[in-house]
């Protein structure tokens, strides 16, 4: 286990593009950390610059309290996971394996017996002598995270690892990917784009945003008490209800809806009401009317559209409902939401300001 830091990590391009700018981050022994964002925000060039495959510009990189910017990536103890596997495709399973560890010279008995340890763990034991053509995505999948774990690094860092793999099968890595890492209580940082396996996989993580931590946290945190109107309508799923509001005369006013219990708010500035879908539901005295377009059925929890009623412009509202009390198409509904569950923010700056 070990720890890592960053200490105002920049990355600027020969052509001035700045992909990281100036990143604070403090990562503890055994954490599971997640850098999740859309593409291009600069999450894989920070995990990049951790691994030394990508140049720092400006500031600090430590593990263990150790600087390595200056460290050759063979050096720094870290392994990594890739998108595309990266496997050797004329090697065995085993080789593929045991490659890096016949690198660094170690006897033959003790690789066997680390490459024999990692498969089993990873149920890929029977699999050890075939090629990597020879196996589904999941299955190379394991035979790249194998190839880390005998390495018993002091990092793993995983780039994007499920992206390639369909969704029934990224749901099962996702699980094991947990696991072994609980199980191992090896210090890693993973990246995506996909909230859902941020969400599930973190102990925090940290939303990037243009280069910069948006805000950094335990998932549950981001969700519940986001502090920009960006990481709220990054986080959870389905999307937040966003609707266009203002101040006026003690009330928020979103198109002709006027809501009260609010408190003072700038009167003079663009508002966005938020919304989750799960502090939501159907009412007869409700704030809010929609008509239903369109409903999801999921099983237990289903989702429904509509379009909000006498908003200034064409704004959707969702919210889950049972099984059991799935509206029709074209309904009109009374909808009541939580108004202590409720966020504001400023529509410019994106600041949230309830």
């Amino acid at each position: 286990m070990a720890t890592v830091k960053l200490n105002n990590v920049k990355k600027v391009y020969p052509n001035g593009a700045e992909a990281v700018c100036g990143v604070n981050m403090a990562i503890k022994n055994g954490e599971f950390i997640v850098f999740v964002g859309p593409s291009g925000c600069g999450k894989s060039t920070m995990l990049r610059m951790v691994a030394g495959l990508e140049t720092i510009t400006e500031g600090d990189i430590e593990i263990d309290g150790k600087v390595i910017n200056n460290v050759s990536p063979a050096d720094r103890d870290v392994a990594m996971v890739f998108q595309n596997y990266a496997l050797y495709p004329h090697m065995t399973v085993r080789g593929n394996m045991a490659y890096g560890l016949k690198n660094r010279g170690l006897a033959k008995a003790e690789i066997k017996t680390k490459v024999s340890e990692a498969a089993k763990m990873l149920k890929i034991d029977e699999y050890l002598d075939r090629q990597p053509n020879q196996l589904s995505g999941g299955q190379r999948q394991r035979v790249a995270m194998g190839r880390a774990i005998v390495r018993e690094p002091k990092v793993f860092l995983f780039d994007e690892p499920l992206s390639n793999l369909d969704a029934k099968l990224r749901v099962q890595m996702r699980i094991e990917i947990k696991r072994l890492q609980r199980r191992m209580g090896v210090t890693s940082i993973y990246v995506t784009h996909d909230q859902t396996e941020a969400m599930t996989l973190a102990d925090r993580l940290a939303v990037i945003n243009d280069g910069r931590i948006e805000q950094m946290g335990a998932p549950i945190e981001l969700y519940n008490n986001p502090q920009t109107l960006f990481v709220a309508s990054f986080i959870g799923s389905p999307n937040i209800n966003l609707i266009p509001a203002k101040f006026e005369n003690k009330k928020l006013v979103c198109g002709n809806i006027k809501l009260s219990g609010f408190k003072k708010l700038p009167e003079d500035t663009e508002l966005v009401l938020g919304i989750r879908p799960d502090f939501i539901k159907p009412d007869a005295k409700g704030q809010l009317e929609i008509q239903v377009d369109l409903v999801e059925q999921h099983g237990a929890d289903n989702l429904v559209y509509g379009l909000l009623k006498d908003a200034s412009n064409d704004t959707e509202i969702c919210f889950k409902t049972s099984q059991n009390t799935l509206p029709a198409i074209d309904k009109k509904l009374k909808l009541k939401f939580e108004q202590n569950r409720a966020m504001v923010f400023n529509k410019n700056t994106g600041e949230r300001l309830i």
